[in-house]
């Protein structure tokens, strides 16, 4: 059914995985919604957002609506007749009046396996509590925040050592794959619906930069998944002597001795830190506005032994 029309509603890199998977396959989507152009950067240039990019280079109509609740773009969403909507990390809810217009309704590309972690950040999320595994689910939506009944779903393992970068990188690509896979299903209305167990459902709320911080009064091995989890953003920091380092790996190692956040030892082999349980060898940090450096280059610039970090 590679005529049925569709509309495709994404914003970030994520997205652009699944939106390049259908145009690959031939699903073209009618027109992609996509948030609006925003500053981004350092240089807080008004940039357009990947899907939209990949859009305009594949001459896909790209519509940019600061609401969906506006009468005006549900009209135009309406007069698309799209059979199917395809929403993958948009940012905007879908409301009742857009959810009940295409035939097939409206389903999310989601980085969890649902139940598990709904909400913004399910990659991070899943690496700060352990996870073994996690995955992409492809979910009928309805009004409630990643609440609707499951399509289909795909799991993969989580590396021991692991970023959400990375481990972005791999879901995004399954959720392209995955959704190529069942768009015919899909489209067909083939596939089985599932309701959630809302008893098991778990919560990612969006990540906010204080969030980073590192609190030395976790495990060793919480804050080593707290420093896998924010890289690339926002990255995990920690406050020495006023100043706000970002440090982008470590491991936990034996070690006890002195409040939570003293260093242990800095050296050759690192920059050994206290936690509440066992120690965390820093092995890669970066000060302001500087390159990442291996902590042991740090170490041989400053004294550091017995200093606390915060």
């Amino acid at each position: 059914m590679s005529a049925a029309k569709l509309l495709f509603a994404g914003t970030p890199e994520f997205a652009v995985a699944s939106l390049r998977a259908l145009h690959k396959a031939g699903f073209v989507p009618a027109a992609v919604l996509t948030q609006p152009d925003r500053p981004a950067g350092r240089g807080r240039q008004v940039t357009e957002s990947p899907v939209k990019q990949f859009a305009v280079k594949h001459d896909v109509p790209v519509w940019q609506p600061e609401t969906l609740k506006d009468a005006d773009i549900v009209a135009q969403i309406s007069q698309a007749k799209p059979y199917l909507i395809i929403a993958a990390a948009y940012g905007l809810l879908l409301p009742q009046a857009v959810l009940d217009i295409p035939v097939r309704g409206c389903v999310n590309v989601h980085a969890s396996l649902l139940p598990l972690w709904r909400g913004a950040a399910p990659i991070q999320a899943a690496i700060l509590a352990g996870d073994a595994e996690t995955g992409i689910t492809l979910m009928q939506m309805e009004a409630g925040l990643d609440s609707g009944p499951v399509l289909a779903s795909a799991a993969i393992e989580i590396g021991a050592e692991e970023t959400a970068g990375a481990l972005h990188d791999r879901l995004a690509a399954l959720g392209g794959e995955l959704l190529v896979q069942k768009i015919d299903e899909l489209l067909e209305g083939k596939l089985e619906s599932i309701p959630q167990d809302k008893a098991l459902a778990s919560y990612a709320r969006k990540i906010r930069r204080q969030d980073a911080a590192i609190d030395w009064s976790l495990t060793a091995q919480q804050i080593s998944r707290a420093i896998r989890a924010y890289d690339p953003a926002p990255g995990a920091s920690f406050n020495l002597d006023g100043e706000i380092i970002k440090c982008w790996q470590a491991e936990p190692v034996d070690g006890d001795g002195g409040p939570p956040g003293t260093i242990l030892s800095a050296g050759k082999g690192g920059i050994v830190v206290a936690c509440a349980g066992g120690a965390l060898r820093l092995m890669e940090i970066q000060r302001p506005g500087r390159r990442r450096v291996t902590a042991a280059e740090f170490a041989g610039q400053r004294k550091l032994n017995d200093k606390r970090l915060h």
